[in-house]
């Protein structure tokens, strides 16, 4: 933690959102997806989901009820959660 603020920084942020990831990952890779991180940002979180989730019907309830209730209940510093395609 950042000493003066007592509020974490952009890399520890980053660091704690790619440990969430990983605690994630299993129940994606259930489904044949996967996810990958690409930014944090503005307290947004860009993220990619590959495999099965990509194309998914239900990948914006997987960002949304998934990925983001998840992220935020254990960084509260984050506001949002946007899926990428590169």
């Amino acid at each position: 933690m950042n000493s003066k603020e007592n509020k974490p920084n952009n890399q520890e942020i980053i660091k704690a959102i790619k440990e969430e990831l990983e605690s994630l990952r299993p129940f994606l890779n259930m489904d044949g997806g996967d996810v990958e991180f690409i930014d944090y940002k503005d307290k947004i979180v860009y993220v990619k989901l590959t495999g099965a989730c990509q194309a998914c019907m239900f990948s914006d309830d997987t960002i949304k009820n998934g990925l983001y209730e998840t992220l935020k209940n254990d960084i509260p510093e984050i506001e949002g959660v946007v899926n990428v395609t590169l």
